[in-house]
């Protein structure tokens, strides 16, 4: 049979129906996005405005900041003017366009966070290879790689998902178009596309955490060998914030996609969604940056110039 979409539109269920909740969580999601785009703006501008951050790992944070802003601005608008106004429909092609460019933004912030493990590795272990290892090249290279990764992963999730039929139910149980959440609401045989997503993502993301532990099974080796105190820190303090974003960001992502649609409870799947679409983005400048002399010192620079 030819597969036919009957909806025209979606209802996204929401967090909450609780018109108690409705105004604290409003005000909870608009402060974090708020948060998202001053802490990543600000890190992007110092990135640009600072010389002394025109470096690999500037530059790859720069992008990471830039994803965030883009793939947090994909779902957070709109379930903040969901809380305002109570308004939880969503067209087809609003909610294909959604689930399109979350999907690319992610996959991109995967593939992101291998390309700075690699920079890391070759900061710690090859030190004196640095230069010549990570020229502008080869930054172009990797982050040109990323983005082209994200909207080959994005393309394939949307069309498996789009590829369904949709004529029983049009009601969204997730505060955004998730692909695992319209899926389930299909009238066809879904189990060949749950399958594809599942294939596809479990490449992504234990081929990036398969990257990353070697990486830093070399790095974590090269510092137990050190000498200098100073240098251990040093390399242990940016290994310590890299993995912690890294374990929020895969941990959310594998409990999200990595098991049957069977197996999802929707209350649970929600919580973790807002952690990586909104809680991760405003974390990420303050994880890498504030705890980082540069920035500081590049953000200390110009407020002194601006006054």
């Amino acid at each position: 049979m030819e597969n036919r979409t009957e909806v025209s539109h979606f209802i996204l269920v929401g967090l909450t129906n609780d018109p108690q909740l409705q105004l604290p969580l409003f005000i909870t999601f608009l402060l974090i996005y708020t948060f998202t785009l001053i802490g990543n703006l600000g890190l992007i501008l110092l990135i640009l405005l600072d010389s002394r951050l025109h470096t690999p790992m500037y530059i790859f944070l720069g992008n990471l900041s830039l994803v965030d802003i883009c793939y947090s601005s994909t779902i957070t608008p709109k379930v903040i003017a969901g809380f305002l106004t109570g308004d939880t429909i969503i067209s087809y092609n609003a909610c294909a366009s959604q689930m399109f460019f979350f999907a690319n933004f992610a996959n991109v912030e995967n593939y992101l966070l291998v390309s700075m493990a690699y920079d890391r590795y070759v900061a710690v272990c090859k030190p004196l290879h640095y230069a010549t290892t990570m020229t502008t090249r080869m930054c172009m290279s990797l982050l040109i790689g990323c983005y082209i990764c994200g909207l080959l992963n994005a393309s394939i999730y949307t069309m498996d998902a789009l590829s369904l039929s949709f004529c029983e139910s049009n009601v969204i149980h997730h505060f955004f178009c998730d692909v695992l959440a319209v899926m389930i609401i299909s009238c066809s045989d879904r189990h060949v596309n749950e399958m594809i997503l599942v294939y596809v993502a479990s490449f992504n993301i234990f081929f990036a955490l398969v990257l990353i532990i070697i990486s830093y099974t070399f790095i974590f080796t090269n510092i137990l060998k050190m000498h200098s105190t100073a240098g251990y820190r040093k390399a242990l303090s940016t290994c310590a914030s890299h993995f912690t974003v890294i374990s929020i960001f895969y941990g959310a992502i594998i409990f999200m996609y990595l098991q049957p649609s069977s197996s999802h409870s929707m209350d649970t799947d929600e919580i973790a969604s807002v952690f990586y679409t909104m809680v991760i983005p405003m974390l990420n400048p303050l994880v890498y940056s504030l705890r980082n002399k540069d920035v500081k010192s590049a953000f200390t620079k110009i407020l002194l110039k601006s006054l």
